[in-house]
């Protein structure tokens, strides 16, 4: 059963008003993503606590850099349930994870951030993590 939108509405709204395209259906994502060959990063989002204290905000600071994704994409764990589905069909072989986030070149994943490599870590260094991968492939 999904979070109820109120909880999530403000832990979306993190991302999104930073410029994160939502995607809450299969069908978004699919269109996103099929035939998409621009740098893209799709951040898979989530309530926990590494999500809030590492992840988003890491994510956020990663993007202040000359070197970004063309294109941002979101979907939400545990809320957007088909739509996380079919982004981590792209995202394989990489298993199943919440929060994470993938680096995408010409439609395939270049970088991977899983939840393991947010647990416990700061979100200076998610968005040091991820600002290597943009001056790599962006």
């Amino acid at each position: 059963m999904p979070y109820p939108e109120m909880l999530v509405a403000p832990m979306r709204a993190e991302l999104t008003n930073n410029g994160f395209t939502e995607m809450k259906t299969a069908e978004e994502v699919e269109n996103a993503m099929v035939g998409n060959n621009d740098t893209t990063l799709v951040v898979i989002n989530s309530v926990c606590g590494c999500a809030a204290g590492s992840a988003r905000p890491g994510i956020v600071k990663s993007l202040t850099g000359d070197k970004q994704p063309a294109k941002l994409l979101t979907v939400f764990a545990g809320q957007d349930l088909d739509a996380v589905a079919k982004a981590r069909e792209f995202m394989l072989p990489f298993p199943p994870s919440s929060p994470a986030v993938a680096l995408f070149k010409n439609g395939e994943v270049v970088h991977m951030v899983e939840r393991h490599m947010i647990e416990g870590r700061t979100a200076d260094m998610v968005a040091d993590n991820l600002a290597a991968a943009y001056q790599q492939y962006c």
